[in-house]
């Protein structure tokens, strides 16, 4: 009390001598001394933190390591993670492909866990509306005070610290980032090679080339579901990259044309590309489960020769399926195929093109933490010189080696591992380089990721495309919009997808196309429109 009153008549008599000096001359033009807010003073931590304190840290088990490992606790790496910050961490992972509905009941049942991993510009009304209901705290003070290694990156890279944060100014979450450009395009159409070649077929470039090739697929290599992709999060919408939506000029979600957003399932293209799945699902061109399937049924699928062309990643799809078809066909090779257009020579305006911040794999901390600092403090060491190293490569002696020259050589326990796990899979046993997470992903891991020739081929091929010019920045809806949209777009959402699955398995004609857009607009998607072209333009503005 002593202190607080010390405290209280030094600001006042501080206060009363401004007051003066203003009246003697002093203006805002030149401001005095005391004018001057004291900086603030960032604590350095040093690791391991020594702490008693155990933290709860709720999130996904890393896509790669799904069928690898059950839980958090298996993983070496989040055992270093706990050893190299000092911080001890209570993991709990959602169902593996429902972590939205397990959040959902999470927060609606009030027991959160210290630290949430989940892509919080996805969140109903986006992150601003998570800190006003209070699920997550505005990280902005505690950065500030405690995270000097995040604080030093975002102030010298600051076209990314404009991405990570809201149009108010708030930081949500520690960011992944993804750097170098070389970083950003990773995923696409992988099609059966050796099947072509048997075929004297070329890789697909047009639909119509498409359509030739899968029907080859099913008539010649008897191929039970040419064609197949994971159905879910949001239903056979081609991993979300619109991978065939956009030979049809359109994608799943919001996009961008001289300025103005639009919506593609509202759009005259996407009932082009609703009317050719539905005729390649009519012909048994698609794998007769795609309203069900999961990523276990196409490793499945690829690995036994039912399917012949998927869409997927360089290490997670076309690293992880190689060695899967080569055991039971040792002359399969699966290779890249460009994004499909309606045209020979034409430029597909869209295909998986990520920008430098990339929303998932990001971590906020809940507003009921009792120690939010300590968090804010374990998360700043993904970016770290140590952390970098580590979250990238793992322990050294371990999963990597330095050379002479510095460079980080990843072990052959990553790259040909004893369990016969992929690159990808072994690697996200030790590090987090080959998924996402807290930390800034170097380059120098996929230079050795992506051991084959086709994987490397595979990101030039992917890159074709327009993506980037039509793509929206990572804009969010402010507080006063954020219910309002996320109402509007949960409601046009759910319909998009009964429409998507009722047209493509026949059960409604294409035709019924126009009056799932007028239900659209009923339920108000002109308005969503309005907030996201609001949203853009605050975007442009910070």
């Amino acid at each position: 009390m002593k202190r607080w009153f010390a405290s209280t008549l030094v600001m006042a008599l501080m206060s009363s001598l401004l007051i003066g000096c203003t009246g003697n001359g002093g203006s805002a033009e030149e401001p005095n001394e005391g004018d001057q807010e004291a900086p603030v003073v960032t604590e350095e931590t040093t690791y391991p933190i020594e702490t008693d304190v155990t933290l709860s840290y709720w999130g996904e088990l890393p896509g790669n390591l799904i069928g690898v490992k059950a839980t958090h606790d298996e993983v070496p790496f989040f055992q270093e993670w706990q050893k190299a910050t000092g911080v001890p961490l209570s993991y709990t992972a959602p169902p593996s492909g429902q972590a939205q509905e397990a959040l959902n009941v999470m927060l609606a049942s009030g027991d959160l866990p210290d630290m949430i991993e989940y892509n919080f510009l996805g969140f109903p009304g986006g992150p601003e509306k998570a800190i006003k209901d209070g699920y997550i705290i505005e990280l902005n003070e505690l950065i500030d005070k405690y995270a000097p290694n995040l604080k030093k990156y975002l102030s010298e890279h600051p076209e990314i610290d404009k991405m990570v944060k809201t149009d108010s100014g708030s930081y949500y979450a520690f960011p992944f980032i993804r750097e170098d450009e070389y970083l950003r395009v990773f995923q696409g159409p992988i099609i059966r090679k050796d099947w072509l070649d048997e075929l004297g077929l070329p890789i697909p470039e047009t639909i119509d080339e498409w359509t030739t090739t899968l029907r080859a697929f099913k008539e010649q290599k008897g191929a039970a579901a040419p064609f197949s992709v994971v159905s879910k999060p949001r239903f056979f919408n081609d991993s979300g990259n619109g991978a065939f939506l956009g030979a049809f000029g359109v994608t799943r979600g919001f996009y961008q044309v001289d300025g103005q957003v639009k919506f593609g399932p509202a759009e005259p293209g996407f009932k082009e590309y609703l009317r050719l799945f539905n005729s390649w699902y009519t012909e048994g061109l698609i794998d007769k489960n795609v309203a069900t399937t999961d990523l276990k049924a196409i490793d499945s699928n690829m690995a036994s020769g039912e399917t012949g062309a998927t869409v997927g990643n360089t290490g997670g799809g076309i690293g992880k399926w190689q060695p899967l078809v080569e055991a039971n066909d040792p002359d399969a090779v699966l290779a890249a195929a460009p994004y499909p257009v309606l045209n020979k020579g034409e430029v597909p305006m869209f295909g998986q093109r990520n920008q430098a911040y990339s929303s998932e794999g990001t971590v906020a901390v809940t507003s009921t933490s009792e120690n939010p600092e300590l968090a804010v403090k374990m998360l700043d060491y993904g970016y770290s010189e140590e952390g970098h190293m580590f979250f990238n490569f793992g322990k050294e002696g371990v999963s990597y080696n330095l050379t002479e020259d510095g460079y980080p050589q990843f072990t052959e326990l990553l790259l040909k591992n004893p369990d016969n796990l992929a690159p990808a899979q072994a690697i996200s046993m030790y590090a987090r380089s080959s998924y996402n997470g807290p930390f800034v992903q170097d380059r120098r891991y996929i230079e050795q990721y992506l051991a084959l020739e086709t994987q490397r081929e595979a990101i030039e091929i992917w890159s074709k495309t327009d993506a980037e010019k039509y793509s929206l920045p990572p804009i969010t809806p402010n507080p006063e919009e954020s219910s309002e949209y996320a109402t509007i777009m949960n409601d046009i959402n759910t319909l998009v997808d009964e429409m998507t699955i009722k047209i493509i398995l026949g059960t409604d004609p294409v035709d019924e196309f126009e009056s799932y857009v007028a239900k659209m607009k009923q339920l108000n998607l002109d308005r969503a429109i309005e907030i996201q072209m609001a949203a853009l333009e605050r975007y442009n503005n910070r």
